[in-house]
């Protein structure tokens, strides 16, 4: 079956995901402070191809543009994050007026398109101020969030009504404060404990404010999660599978609904439970979102390993198990997400999900002012057929969002890695719509 829009149904959002920090660049402009991940890329060896997000893709300064690109490929949602330290430079004190204006522009330019601003709260840049004082570890985190939140319903909340509170918090726990392999760099579980606790605590706090404050809002969260298959059929693969399964996919989604922590065997999960004293905690982290944001990109093979530290597990990788996969090695698996989707919504408290990032990662090349990019178009036709699927088993899907509308700072990775409808050459900041771009055109038609 070719796949259009109207199959999706009229009320179903279509938009394009973007984030402050890989985007917007003008890092020293207007009053805006450092974030960790200014800080972060000035680490020898912290980004693959040394690069800096100091420029990025100039989103302050081109996003009248770039709108009007989302709006020629038939987009009709806009997601954005707020740069924590454009707004508030030293993470808590005095307001940036001129960070404050920024964003009031582009909500308003993003309007007079007739498109929808979907704001993000949270996407992975903390202030280097608040990191000094021991960031998402310290006790004072949701002090410091809280605020933040409510100064942003405030400021913004007659003009955007749909809102994430988090964007893959077991994303930024994890790879910023468990493997030091994102901004700030910590390592241990002595950090990623308190990190997960105040993150669930700053998630629901966050969303139970929005849905308290925003008149006629949509509010949701969003979890990166991908299905996990045991390797082989033996009891310490499908085991060593189910222990990941709980980090991955239920650590930061079964709190919000209420169930508190995973409830898993294993030394890793009762020592977190006993660290951060989570039956204490249960209702606290509970949050009765309008939609849980859901975004897949991949799938995941464990295999049992003793040699790793409390979790007992490894990857296999798609690259060695010969199967289809991207650029940088995730998985292709457009069935996998699918079987996420009805998971999710299995857990029968869920009250609808919306994909809120997808997308794929190619080695795209300039070639005469065009980029054939068919494996990028492959994987979305395919993805939305898993999606679609899922639709029509009765899930309440509100909506997909692909990642990412131009090529920008893919976090560690740099540059190298495109995710974009749009190529741009960062020397120049030159863009040019790829074949992926035109095929969304025509099928948002």
């Amino acid at each position: 079956m070719q796949l259009k829009k109207h199959h999706f149904g009229d009320q179903f959002l279509w938009g394009i995901a973007t984030a402050a920090q890989q985007n917007e660049g003008a890092y020293m402009t207007d009053g805006r402070g450092l974030s960790i991940w200014d800080t972060f890329a000035k680490r020898s060896g912290k980004i693959e191809d040394g690069s800096k997000p100091s420029f990025a893709t100039d989103f302050y300064h081109r996003y009248k543009d770039d709108l009007m690109l989302a709006k020629a490929l038939g987009f009709t949602v806009f997601r954005f994050s707020f740069a924590w330290s454009r707004i508030l430079p030293e993470g808590t004190g005095k307001i940036n007026k001129e960070g404050v204006a920024f964003y009031h522009k582009l909500v308003d330019a993003i309007l007079q398109l007739d498109m929808v601003p979907m704001a993000t709260i949270y996407h992975w840049d903390l202030p280097q101020a608040l990191e000094a004082e021991g960031g998402w570890t310290s006790h004072r985190m949701t002090r410091w969030f809280n605020r933040y939140a409510a100064f942003l319903a405030e400021e913004y909340g007659d003009s955007i009504k749909h809102w994430l509170v988090l964007n893959e918090p077991m994303g930024f726990t994890s790879l910023g404060y468990m493997l030091g392999k994102h901004a700030p760099g910590k390592m241990g579980i002595s950090n990623f404990f308190p990190a997960v606790h105040n993150a669930l605590l700053c998630q629901a706090d966050g969303g139970n404010m929005l849905k308290a404050t925003i008149k006629n809002g949509l509010i949701g969260t969003t979890f990166s999660m991908s299905e996990v298959m045991p390797n082989t059929d033996s009891n310490l693969d499908v085991d060593a599978a189910k222990r990941l399964d709980a980090l991955l996919n239920r650590l930061f989604l079964e709190p919000s609904l209420g169930r508190g922590y995973p409830q898993e065997n294993g030394s890793f999960f009762e020592k977190m439970e006993l660290h951060n004293k989570g039956w204490k905690y249960i209702d606290r982290m509970k949050c009765n979102f309008d939609f849980i944001g859901i975004q897949n990109y991949f799938a995941v093979t464990a295999k049992h390993n003793p040699l790793v530290p409390y979790i007992q597990l490894a990857e296999v990788t798609a690259k060695a198990r010969k199967v289809p996969h991207t650029q940088i090695g995730w998985e292709i698996n457009a069935d996998s997400m699918y079987r996420i989707i009805k998971r999710v919504w299995h857990y029968g408290s869920v009250k609808s999900i919306m994909i809120t990032e997808n997308g794929a990662c190619f080695k795209d090349k300039l070639i005469n002012g065009e980029v054939n990019d068919a494996e990028r178009i492959q994987y979305f036709s395919d993805y939305l057929q898993a999606l679609y699927k899922a639709k029509q088993e009765g899930v309440n899907l509100k909506g997909y969002l692909a990642w990412t509308l131009t090529d920008n700072f893919e976090w560690n990775m740099g540059y190298e890695a495109r995710f974009g409808l749009v190529h741009v050459d960062f020397k120049s900041q030159l863009r040019t719509i790829k074949n992926s771009g035109y095929w969304w055109r025509n099928f948002l038609k």
